[in-house]
């Protein structure tokens, strides 16, 4: 007996609503009930594009519906509280693009009440179930990094300078995200230092660095920029075995595995405490780059979201991985404030009753 479709609504369609709508619309799991935006004209335009679906501009007609089963929230993130809640609240699951919030109060707020309601939250880090992110989680569960030493990864373009986030929130969710999924431990840090520029006098940082300790030592990096003129989206995570490359921007060759390395074989600490004792030798190995399908992340995110409300279980980027890097990003703002100090990690997904407003 085939399952019945759960019927959705795409909340937002401007940037990403399109994106979203488009694979919801081609998913076996989905019937795209309607299309949700305050604009009519450009929420008609997505429809038509999709060969004809229904039109609303009231967020609150959609959530009165009980033929819908969920919504996709594709709105800017200073909205994602009063309408997830709203939602949530009706009785909705909730699948809303990243960040999770715009605050890490609200964001805790969120997922506390998807939790008492007993519905799917998920997080739209789209990333994550791109065909080379799922193998670089693969590939590093599988051990053949051995321990993680560092993580280098560079988010860099020229523009867009968003009018309500800096830099920091627009870019960095994306390689935060991807850390908390490929890492055994996750965005296991207890301090977050940020330094950040506005050489444009902007008011908001255009350029930045996050520096991370990760658990057992190793450490994270993090440079995301508006302003450079050539494009980078690339991560190198080293491990006492092997290193990988991620070069995103390079269809051929996308991850690199290099057994490459340094060892070093420690002498007797009985004779001399002197670091000159040691034996450093270079390990110049092969290296192997895996063949990886092409297909669209999109296309994944709408059937894990579709997966986990059918067995009652938290998505595989669930409202707790977004509101992982939710206190990132709370931290990077905090150390900015204190001048690049770090600043300790705070996460509480204990309930936060903030005055929830009503979405229109």
């Amino acid at each position: 007996m085939t399952e019945t479709k759960k019927r959705i609504v795409v909340v937002g369609a401007g940037y990403w609503g399109p994106n979203l709508a488009r694979n919801f619309r081609a998913s076996a799991d989905w019937e795209l009930a309607a299309i949700c935006d305050l604009d009519e004209t450009r929420a008609q335009l997505l429809a038509d594009s999709l060969g004809g679906v229904p039109v609303r501009t009231s967020l609150a007609d959609v959530l009165a519906d009980e033929t819908v089963d969920a919504i996709a929230v594709a709105t800017p993130a200073r909205t994602h509280h009063p309408i997830v809640t709203a939602a949530l609240e009706a009785g909705k699951h909730v699948m809303v693009e990243k960040p999770l919030a715009d605050d890490r109060m609200r964001g805790e707020d969120m997922v506390a009440l998807a939790a008492e309601r007993g519905l799917v939250l998920m997080a739209d880090h789209t990333y994550c179930y791109t065909p080379a992110v799922l193998k670089i989680r693969e590939i590093i569960a599988e051990g053949m990094l051995g321990d993680i030493l560092f993580v280098d990864s560079v988010r860099i373009n020229l523009g867009l300078i968003q009018p309500d986030v800096d830099v920091f929130w627009d870019l960095a969710p994306h390689d935060l995200s991807i850390l908390d999924f490929v890492l055994p431990g996750g965005l296991d840090t207890t301090s977050v230092s940020a330094h950040g520029s506005d050489p444009l006098r902007t008011g908001k940082a255009c350029v930045g660095y996050l520096a991370m300790p990760l658990a057992g030592g190793a450490m994270a990096h993090v440079n995301v920029n508006w302003l450079s003129p050539t494009k980078i989206r690339q991560m190198v995570i080293g491990g006492t075995q092997r290193t990988l490359v991620w070069d995103d921007l390079n269809p051929q060759q996308r991850i690199s595995v290099y057994d490459r390395g340094v060892d070093i074989d420690t002498v007797s600490k009985e004779t001399t405490l002197d670091r000159r004792s040691a034996n450093i030798s270079y390990r110049l190995g092969d290296t192997w780059s895996p063949a990886l399908p092409e297909r669209e992340a999109l296309g994944g995110v709408v059937a894990e979201f579709a997966a986990a409300i059918r067995e009652g279980r938290p998505a595989r980027t669930s409202g707790d991985a977004g509101l992982r890097v939710l206190a990132v990003l709370d931290a990077a703002q905090r150390s900015l404030a204190a001048g690049g100090a770090p600043a300790p990690m705070t996460l509480d997904i204990q309930p936060h009753r903030t005055t929830r407003g009503a979405a229109a």
